[in-house]
């Protein structure tokens, strides 16, 4: 399947599409006169004598460095092979191919200048399943994603490495066996294509997409854990959060009271029961996790916009002007980066005291120690408990904000800095241990609501605790834990735990 895109018009749900599914994405023909007329206005310019940065100037703190015309495809070349300056491990081929996709949408707006033979070429790469080998440090988030950018052209002009098919290999090998010429770039066509916010949007978004599948399933395993614990659903009860007005409390609200509507055990106390309140961990998740499920709607708003803007520089404006800017400087995915690392850091927090609650017999209403069924003789689920507050931990750590800190670099030509590329990477291990810790709740509730036996939870709760078991059956006694984690992990990253919930009942990102 391709998605063709729209500059401009690019949805979330298209984007989402891309990176879980690795959809192929075109650009919209409809776009092409914008590109090849922009490309001519450059072109233009290059042959003239009048100094424009980035067509016939040095870059940066060398701007002021005119390049004779006879040199203007060395110049390219040299800027990306020298912007080749990535550290680490390679980003995610999910996270590069939405990098891909992205650039194909930004370069469609026809303001950078390029040509369709560059655009034909991603397009392509994405169809043919060519993949840069983009290493995933380097990006200060300003001036653009340099580093990470240039490793991506750096393919396209059929040097540095990709994969394709599983092999890595160098970038001309790569383009050769697809079926691919390498290009050279012409005038601008190497600022334009490592100018703009392309590597810390991707990973943003793969960060945003993730932490709402952990959101969703989090609303499941607390629904679970409510049950498991005897807990009330009055809390859940409509009036109650109309009454706040917030929109994510009252959706959260919503899916908690269905998750758990039709539930054995809970009609089995509601009169009765001498407790007057549950712990906040219970009694208080639309408040938090609908604050999350805000949160990251707003930061989905944000990244919607990036994710169809023209971020390069300069541009080519409407009237044929080229105008030296600072859209590269990403500012605002810094701070949807911030915002994403807050609501994971929360979900993670209230689902772990849920998993507390649940192995504490002080707390759990009758449900045994650990929640093994022989106490004593074996220790149940109590260090996967202890793994929950490691990750919930480390998540607190990773949670300091990424934008309030800048160095200057380049200089001093540029003097502050976003730092969204890190900021939006950490996202995927603190998301890597938000699934883990929604896992491990959803094995203590599992085991919690089976010790209610005979009563029976919800029918759509009953289906979550089918879906856990074809993957990881009841702990019965000790056994070698960690592949139960594992799996329990998967099934909420994968997204088989959201999957097993009845459709429309889980809040959505788009609103």
């Amino acid at each position: 399947m391709t998605i063709t895109l729209k500059p401009g018009q690019v949805s979330l749900s298209e984007l989402s599409d891309i990176y879980w599914n690795g959809t192929n994405a075109v650009l919209d023909r409809s776009f092409d006169a914008g590109i090849v007329k922009a490309a001519e206005r450059i072109a233009a310019i290059a042959a003239g004598n009048a100094p424009v940065y980035g067509i016939n100037t040095g870059f940066g703190k060398l701007a002021s460095i005119k390049i004779d015309a006879a040199d203007t495809a060395t110049l390219q070349r040299n800027l990306i092979l020298s912007h080749c300056c990535g550290v680490g491990a390679p980003m995610p081929d999910n996270v590069v191919r939405l990098i891909m996709a992205l650039k194909l949408v930004s370069l469609g707006r026809g303001a950078s200048g390029v040509r369709l033979e560059l655009v034909r070429l991603i397009e392509g790469m994405l169809e043919r399943g060519v993949t840069p080998v983009i290493p995933e440090k380097g990006s200060v988030g300003a001036s653009g994603d340099l580093a990470p950018l240039a490793h991506m052209a750096a393919v396209m002009m059929g040097h540095g490495e990709a994969f394709l098919a599983g092999e890595r290999l160098d970038g001309a090998t790569a383009l050769n066996r697809a079926g691919l010429m390498p290009v050279v770039l012409a005038a601008k066509e190497g600022l334009a294509l490592i100018n703009g916010t392309q590597a810390s949007t991707a990973l943003a978004l793969a960060g945003l997409f993730r932490a709402h599948r952990a959101a969703q399933a989090a609303l499941i395993t607390g629904a679970l854990s409510t049950d498991a614990a005897m807990g009330s659903s009055a809390p859940f009860h409509p009036d109650i959060h109309t009454l706040r007005g917030h929109k994510g409390q009252i959706d959260a609200g919503a899916a908690l009271r269905q998750l758990l509507e039709g539930s054995e055990i809970r009609n089995s106390h509601v009169e009765g029961d001498e407790r007057v309140q549950d712990p906040y961990c219970i009694r208080c998740q639309p408040q938090v996790d609908g604050a999350c499920l805000d949160l990251l709607r707003s930061v989905a708003r944000t990244l919607e916009i990036e994710a169809n803007a023209v971020t390069d520089n300069p541009l080519v404006l409407s009237d044929g002007s080229v105008v030296s800017g600072g859209n590269f400087h990403a500012e605002p995915v810094a701070f949807a980066a911030d915002q994403t690392a807050l609501a994971i850091c929360e979900i993670g927090a209230i689902a772990q005291r849920r998993i507390a609650l649940l192995v504490d017999p002080a707390l759990s209403y009758g449900l045994p120690a650990f929640l093994a069924k022989k106490p004593g003789l074996n220790s149940g689920l109590m260090i996967a408990e202890v793994t929950s507050a490691a990750l919930m931990s480390e998540n607190k750590q990773m949670s300091h904000p990424a934008s309030v800190d800048s160095t200057p670099t380049s200089a001093n030509q540029e003097d502050h800095v976003s730092m969204a590329c890190h900021g939006a990477r950490r996202l995927l291990q603190m998301t890597d241990n938000l699934f883990a810790i929604i896992g491990i709740e959803a094995l203590t509730a599992a085991q919690g609501v089976e010790f209610r036996a005979p009563l029976a939870t919800s029918p759509e709760l009953v289906k979550v605790i089918a879906t856990i078991r074809s993957a990881i059956p009841s702990l019965e006694e000790d056994r070698y834990m960690a592949p139960d984690l594992v799996a329990a992990s998967e099934l909420v990253s994968s997204g088989t735990l959201t999957a097993a919930i009845s459709s429309g009942l889980l809040p959505v990102l788009e609103t």
